[in-house]
């Protein structure tokens, strides 16, 4: 018995010293340590052995154990040193060459013409207020001077949850909302989503983005609505930006115009882009109806206020020269990286 373990143990550390990979050492140790190996095998044959002679064996199968285990650890930190030095070898980085180069996001035209139109507004002293997408038909149409037998009000112009909740039509709540809060004087816009029941085409979209702004103090007047939005066409479109209005009709205000601003790529002479007419429709406005400030709880007789609404996708195809407004929905990182 002696000599068999005597012969395993030369033999393991023979195969060990030999060994040139780390698969290699798990095979011999699996040979000679496993329960099936050549030491387990000795135990089992135990049975064979006198009394007198089982703790000496013993004690050498356990010695023979130790010290095939101490080598088996021995040459696998060797061998791992030798891989990952081979391995630091081969993936030698040059520092020197240049490095990938990171793909950084770009903002969406929309937020890239937000942002314009909030810069303008916040510089002449207005808040931006957000409302809910979800809201009141109360609030959504009611309180705008909107009846109950009004087009707009349609399914088939508006998204109803039920009877009395919609998917708003408009940002104009948000205004409903602010007057409701009696904190005066009120200078806000109110960027937002809107929802409305319209076929995908060049100019229309079910879901588009509107800002919507409003004044209301004592004394304003239809001066001060036209100055205003002088104001902001020329610091959107350039300082040369001349702006006409022209009457129309919005349940919400009385009376109520239409702005147009001279063609910022022709300068008004005429051209493709404004359909020759040297002008471009961009937003409505006009001042704030008495009987919104009545349902609202503002005394029309000391307040006046002025109220208007752009669409924000108009803004940014007309000021990046874009012809399809479905573009700015498809994600296509070809487009949205020019801007």
């Amino acid at each position: 018995m002696r000599e068999q373990l005597e012969k395993i143990k030369e033999e393991a550390l023979k195969q060990i010293e030999a060994s040139e990979a780390l698969e290699k050492l798990n095979d011999i140790r699996v040979a000679y340590l496993g329960k099936k190996g050549e030491l387990t095998s000795v135990l089992k044959s135990m049975k064979d052995v006198s009394p007198e002679e089982r703790p000496k064996v013993g004690q050498m199968v356990n010695e023979a154990r130790e010290l095939i285990e101490a080598k088996l650890e021995e040459t696998k930190t060797l061998l791992a040193r030798k891989a990952r030095e081979q391995q630091m070898k081969q993936e030698v980085i040059d520092v020197t060459l240049p490095a990938k180069k990171a793909n950084i996001g770009h903002s969406h035209p929309n937020n890239v013409a937000l942002k314009e139109v909030e810069r303008v507004f916040v510089g002449m002293g207005y808040e931006v207020v957000e409302g809910p997408e979800i809201e009141y038909d109360e609030y959504n149409f009611t309180k705008l001077n909107i009846p109950a037998n009004h087009p707009a009000k349609d399914e088939q112009d508006t998204f109803y949850v039920n009877k009395d909740i919609v998917l708003r039509t408009q940002t104009s709540p948000v205004q409903a909302h602010m007057m409701e809060s009696g904190k005066l004087p009120i200078r806000m816009i109110s960027p937002g989503r809107v929802f409305r029941s319209d076929e995908v085409d060049a100019t229309h979209s079910p879901s588009f983005h509107q800002v919507e702004g409003l004044v209301v103090d004592k004394n304003i007047t239809f001066a001060d609505l036209k100055g205003t939005l002088a104001e902001f066409a020329k610091e959107m479109f350039g300082e040369e930006t001349k702006v006409k209005f022209r009457p129309h009709h919005f349940p919400f205000t009385e009376p109520s115009a239409e702005m147009d601003v001279s063609c910022f790529k022709c300068g008004g002479k005429g051209c493709r882009f404004c359909k020759g007419s040297g002008w471009i429709e961009i937003l409505g406005c006009g001042m704030v109806h008495p009987h919104v400030f009545e349902m609202c709880g503002i005394d029309p007789e000391q307040y006046t206020g002025f109220a208007f609404g752009v669409g924000l996708e108009r803004i940014a195809l007309l000021k990046y020269e874009i012809d399809d407004m479905r573009l700015l929905y498809e994600n296509d990182i070809r487009f949205l990286k020019q801007f």
